[in-house]
């Protein structure tokens, strides 16, 4: 008599299909301080004391956002909630809640799922404590991509816009400045194989002999309370570092109607990685010259009157941003 075969346990979302992947998913994430039902039901119901709610979206597509070669699932999970709650902190609001949608290829491993849902509920844990998941979607694509959509508690403040800066206020910036960069940077040039592609094992090396870099890029830990810190002191213009310092700058000021004067002095040792570096998800914001700026802020300029314009030092900077379909060519890597 032979022995009875061992079961095997379904391991991709194909074998162990919608409802099942979800009761995998689903306990790992709490719903957080704000919701009065979370998942479970058609929608979710998030208290808004203050009438109102902020609320953005985003994606991360695999090819031009990342790449599963180098990003583990628990830091997609922890950016996917990073790069979200920026931007409800840079209109000085409180993140209370996300909703997640993901689709994968068939072939995905449940404990992808189950790493991005981890690094989802310990990047609101650290980075927005008392935020959590009220709920999303799961389906099915070519390309693992993930979609948040984030809202946020303005507590009564009116929200700080891009709009607000005026003449003579303090230029002044929270988070690093080109980390971001730096580890995206080393990942092109030592994690990638001899035709080019994103290597997994190459990778894991760069990740052991530069951390703090790597996970600048991978897993950002932006000032997310500093949105809430600014309003609270009065700021009067904010914005969210995505995309390179010198554009977000430079939509600021074409917001406002004024220019911004940075100071080279302020901007650390390799002021072209400090203007052009993208992704490192700090907050840039104006705040009128008698305020006494909130930790983690430092000044690195002044509004000046000259509408839509940039300076460094005084000399005028052009700023050329990231673009999702510029040289794309449609390859996951």
């Amino acid at each position: 008599m032979s022995a009875p075969s061992a079961s095997v346990e379904p391991s991709t979302v194909a074998e162990l299909g919608e409802s099942a992947v979800l009761a995998r998913i689903l306990p790992r994430l709490a719903p957080g301080d704000s919701a009065i039902l979370g998942a479970g039901d058609d929608a979710a119901v998030v208290r808004a004391v203050d009438g109102r709610f902020v609320v953005t979206t985003d994606f991360m597509v695999h090819g031009p956002d990342f790449r599963l070669a180098w990003s583990t699932p628990f830091e997609l999970g922890w950016k996917a909630a990073a790069t979200n709650l920026t931007d409800v902190a840079a209109m000085g609001a409180r993140p209370t809640a996300l909703v997640v949608a993901i689709a994968a290829p068939p072939t995905t491993p449940v404990a992808v799922l189950e790493g991005i849902a981890d690094g989802l509920r310990e990047g609101l844990a650290h980075l927005a404590p008392g935020a959590g998941v009220v709920g999303g979607d799961l389906s099915a694509s070519s390309v693992l991509t993930i979609a948040v959509t984030a809202f946020g508690d303005l507590e009564g403040r009116a929200p700080i816009l891009r709009s607000g800066a005026q003449v003579g206020d303090v230029v002044a910036h929270a988070g690093v400045r080109g980390d971001a960069a730096r580890g995206l940077r080393l990942l092109f040039a030592e994690a990638t194989d001899a035709s080019g592609e994103p290597d997994r094992e190459l990778a894991a090396a760069l990740r052991a002999r530069h951390p703090e870099l790597i996970a600048a890029q991978l897993a950002p830990s932006p000032p997310v309370s500093a949105g809430v810190a600014a309003a609270l002191a009065g700021a009067s213009a904010m914005l969210e570092l995505t995309d390179e310092l010198a554009r977000v700058a430079g939509r600021l000021a074409e917001a406002s109607g004024v220019g911004l004067d940075l100071d080279s002095a302020r901007l650390g040792d390799d002021i072209r990685l400090a203007l052009a570096g993208a992704e490192d998800h700090g907050l840039l914001a104006t705040f009128p010259p008698h305020v006494t700026l909130p930790a983690p802020f430092d000044a690195i300029g002044l509004v000046v009157d000259d509408a839509g314009r940039l300076f460094v030092d005084g000399a005028p900077v052009a700023a050329e941003g990231w673009d999702p379909y510029a040289g794309w060519d449609g390859r996951a890597g």
